[in-house]
Parts: C-alpha cells; structure tokens; sequence
C-alpha cells in the first residue's frame, strides 16, 4: 500500500510546492480535533497532542517537543526527528530548500500571530510561503472520516447561570467600548460558552463545530451544521441569532466590508484574516473579550462545579480503596478501572482529557499516555501516577494523585514531600487584587529549588464549566503573564518532580479565586483560594518531619473536609477507608 508520505509528495509535485506544513492544528485552533481534520496523524502516524511535520520532494521532517521524543521516534519512522523548541523548523527549511522554494501551508490551520511569527523566521531566507487554497492532505486522504453528526444540546441555565441573550449583551457592551462593530469567534469552547450550547463533535471537550460572528446591537449569526439543531433548540436561541451553514462562515466574513471588527490574532486563522482583510474590514486587534467573561465563573457555575466535584470526589475514593489491595494490575486496567467508577456517577458525560496512568518510568513523562506497548504492570517498590478528569453536566474536574506501590523509599518521600509543601504553599496563599499567576509561580517551586530540583511545566491552567479543561487567559507558570487572577476563576494547582528513567510526583487540586477580603489586623483587601478537589493525599508518602506545624494543619484541615463532604454519600465500608486515609499526620 502506498504510503500517505508518497501521495502527499506526488500531491505537492503537481501543485509545484517544494515543501508543506502538516500541524497538529485544525480549522478551529481546537485542542482536540475531530477526526477527519486530524491530518498530522495521518501522514506520520504521530498521534500526540502537539508538533509538526514538514514535508519536502526528499526528506521528511516531525518536530515535536520533549515530551514526545520517544513517542514520536515510534510511531513515525519515516520521519527525521526534530527536537519543535531547540531546532525549529523555518531554521530546516532554510538548510534543506533551495533559494526560491516555496513552502506551502493551510492558512485555516495557522493562527495569524503564528503566521507572522513564521513570515518574519523565514525573512532573509529565500524562500516564499505559499497558502493554499485546499489542503493537499485532504487530497489524498482516501476514505477521510466523515465529520460528526452529533447533536447539540442546551446548557440549562441552572447550571449556565446566565442566559445566552445577556452573554451576547455584556459582549455588544465591549464592542462599543472599543468602537468596534463586530467580533470574529471560531474557537468552539468560546462559541459553546456565549450561546450555552454543548456538544459530542470531539472527545473529551462537549463543543459543537461552529463559529459565530457576534455585532454591537447584541445580534449574531451562529454558522453550523442546522442538522445538528433541532427546532426546539433553534427557536430556544431567539430571533437575534441567524442560524446559518457552515459553508457560509465566508461570506458572513465578507458582509463585514467596511465595518470595524475586533479580531484575535492568538485565536482566529490566518485565514480569516485574509477573508477580512479581502472584504474590507476594518481590523481592531485586541483580545477575545468572551475570554475574561468566561474565566469569571458566576454563582451557578461555581456551584456546580463544587457539585461535580463531590460526585467526581466519591469516584476516587472508591478507585484508590480498590487500587489498595489490586494485584496484577496495570496502567491501562487501572485507568480502565477509573472509568468504571466515574460512569456509575450522576451526571457523568465524559472524561476530560486522556488519562495519565503511569508508573515508574513512565511516571516521570508528565504528559505520557500509555498504550499496548508502552503498557506497565504496577510493580511494589515504585509509584503511580494518575492524573485524570471527568466532564460532568454541572462541572469538569482535573485531580492527579501520585500512590507509592509498596513500601516508598526516603528519597520518594522527601521528593514528594517538597512537591506537598509547594502545593500547601499555593493553595493557602492570599495575594493582592492585581496579582498574575505568574508572580505566584515560584511559591510553588521554593521547596524543590532549595534541594536543587524543579519541574519543566507549568503550576496551573484555567478550567471551564462543563467545557474545556485547559482554558485561558488565566494560567500560574514561570512564563510571563499580563493577566490577573479574577475572583470566579478556576485554576488548577499541580506541581511535580520527575526523576527521569525511574518514577515521577505530581498533586494536583483545582481552586477557585475567591472574592477579596480583609485580613483582620490588615488594610489591605486580598484573594485566596478555595479547593473545589475532594480526594486523599498519600499520607504514607509524606516525610512529617519536613512539615512545619501550619502546613500540617492545612493538610488536616483539607483531610477533614474531603471527609465531612463525602461521606454520607459512600457506604460504610467506603467511609472506614476514608477516615483511615484523611487521619490527621501528627
């Protein structure tokens, strides 16, 4: 059988490109694709969640960060292997092109910033960037999945908190702040958020495929599939949103001819930009106000998302009382076994991301993702990590635990103990109105830099309600940050260590920004969180001696909580093993 490789170089020949850009990408700048638009995976066979292939008339190229070097190397062969950060690819294509070649590219897989990013690498290079007007992939791709059908369905506003109608108010209320006459969405999260709409076009996040384009006197139009709509739901979404097809998204861009409209270079494809830019639009360049909006979870919201997390709280009680005494087990059963528990909760639609079940070495890959043949059985005298989720109607839920198999040894201890402490330090942190996540970063890290250690991700990732689980613009890491952390936030808390080649550490809670408040004694109004996760932390993993008396009283007083919120909801057998596990440490 002929390789995708070779149909894909036969394509480019005849459309007179020397090279093409196949990204992890596809036309809404989704975190996880739908099937037919998972294009990188069919050429190379990669299926990770970040990189890019680069295809010449010769040599092959996958450029993938270092979480996937070795998950790359196995699954494309036919590939060179190239590191996306240390070597990337505009500086290849300058060493393997001839002057004068064109690189070619799907400018509806490529945000503008990205596009001026890679334009201003490839200056000086000879080279000329190309966009096409069709994907060349999709050209070749026999029997390409066919795109989803699934049907879209209300977010109650029980749980919503607002209705759609006064979404697209506070919007209309941005857009004449900024004298601007429209705004441009294509991120489905975004478009489900504004008009309360969830959906099953792609795992793990319940987004329907659509975009929206959303004017100054609060109407909109909503491009999607109408199949996917039923009457009752169309009529729900009232008389100020035009229903239209998807094909029509270009033409919707092309009414806005001579109009001010505001775009996201982060967020919107080049494409679009072209589409405006032909029409022309005037372009306001400014972020996503939908964004904030969204990140500000209301009363509902916030309450539902405590509601989920009890529920998602009693799947993993009774998951780490049976992973106690399990034998013969291994990551893909145990995550299996996950599964089961979460199922069998009200509520439960889906899980929020792909589970990180891994143990041992593969415990110290902080994005791993076992399979058949990377697949471990979970042997005494290492640790396990879990890192998982579940997406439930009121709620989404992150938790990672990290569980010694066995007896642990003290330099286990000690590790997790300092990642216990950064997490505690977090958690009870209190930080004045205006404070970004990166400035809490470090209190996170302090414990592991003074042993020398750290860990290469980021402390935390904003969290949606019943919708994405990575979702912006808050986020705590190193990396610089402009944005705030807002009272209604939901952020996750989760730093690790990672001994490579032998186990690694992660505990991770998710918590919310609550509102300012005075400490007694204080002027001066500061935030804090709360933790909305409700499980155990291994208590047999914890060096006591390494915890001041405020940090075991955080813990105590955490261990406590999970206990008075869950209990009457599991059976007695379950709340004997809970009380053992959330046992005060001193």
């Amino acid at each position: 059988m002929t390789r995708p490789l070779d149909l894909l170089r036969a394509e480019l020949a005849r459309r007179n490109l020397d090279a093409f850009l196949v990204p992890h990408a596809d036309e809404w700048q989704n975190e996880y694709q739908p099937a037919r638009s998972a294009r990188l995976a069919f050429v190379t066979g990669f299926t990770g969640s970040a990189g890019i292939a680069v295809v010449t008339r010769d040599r092959a190229a996958l450029f993938v960060d270092g979480r996937y070097t070795l998950q790359g190397a196995k699954q494309s062969p036919d590939f060179e292997q190239r590191h996306l950060v240390n070597d990337p690819y505009p500086s290849w294509l300058s060493e393997v092109l001839p002057n004068g070649g064109k690189v070619g590219y799907d400018p509806k897989l490529i945000t503008e910033q990205a596009r001026n990013a890679l334009l201003a690498s490839l200056d000086g290079s000879g080279l000329e960037l190309v966009a096409v007007d069709a994907n060349p992939v999709d050209a070749v791709w026999p029997n390409r999945p066919a795109a989803s059908t699934a049907p879209a369905q209300a977010q109650p506003i029980e749980f919503a908190g607002i209705s759609a109608a006064d979404k697209r108010a506070q919007i209309a209320t941005d857009l004449a702040s900024s004298r601007a006459d429209a705004l441009v969405v294509t991120a489905p999260d975004v478009v489900a958020w504004l008009f309360n709409l969830r959906g099953g076009d792609v795992t793990h996040t319940p987004v329907v495929m659509s975009t929206a384009i959303v004017r100054a006197d609060s109407t909109a139009e909503l491009f999607v599939d109408p199949k996917k709509l039923d009457p009752e739901l169309a009529r729900s979404l009232g008389n100020a949103v035009a229903v239209r097809p998807e094909a029509e998204f270009a033409s919707g861009l092309s009414s806005l001819s001579g109009r001010s409209v505001m775009v996201d270079p982060a967020a919107l494809s080049g494409w679009v930009f072209d589409r405006l830019r032909d029409s022309g639009a005037r372009l306001r360049i400014g972020a996503d106000p939908n964004l904030l909006r969204r990140a500000r979870k209301n009363d509902a919201e916030i309450a539902g998302t405590r509601a989920a997390h009890r529920r998602d709280g009693c799947a993993m009680v009774r998951f780490l009382r049976w992973l106690e005494t399990a034998e013969g087990v291994d990551e893909l059963t145990t995550a299996d076994r996950l599964l089961e528990f979460r199922r069998a909760v009200p509520g439960f639609r889906d899980t929020s991301f792909h589970s990180i079940s891994a143990v041992g070495p593969n415990s110290a890959l902080p994005h791993y993702r076992s399979d058949e043949s990377t697949n471990r059985k979970l042997e005494r005298g290492t640790l396990y990590l879990i890192d998982s989720g579940g997406q439930y109607e009121d709620g989404t839920t992150d938790i990672t635990r990290t569980i010694s198999v066995g007896e642990p040894s003290q330099e286990m201890r000690d590790r997790f103990t300092r990642v216990l402490k950064g997490h505690i330090a977090l958690g009870a942190a209190r930080f004045p109105v205006g404070t970004t996540g990166q400035q809490l970063d470090a209190l996170a890290r302090t414990h592991l830099w003074a042993a020398g250690l750290d860990y290469d991700h980021g402390t935390g990732h904003g969290v949606g309600s019943y919708l994405s689980v990575h979702e912006g613009p808050q986020r705590i890491a190193k990396q610089s940050s402009s944005v705030p952390l807002e009272p209604g936030m939901i952020i996750s808390n989760e730093p690790g260590y990672y001994a490579a080649g032998r186990w690694g550490i992660r505990i991770a809670n998710l918590v919310r920004v609550r509102p300012p408040e005075t400490v007694p004694g204080g002027d001066l109004p500061v935030l804090s969180f709360e933790t909305l996760t409700l499980a155990p932390i291994s208590r047999d993993l914890i060096d006591v001696a390494l915890l001041t008396r405020d940090e075991c009283d955080w813990l105590d007083a955490y261990h406590a909580r999970v206990y008075a919120l869950l209990a009457d909801d599991l059976d007695k057998d379950e709340r004997a093993w809970l009380a053992d596990a959330t046992a005060p440490v001193r």
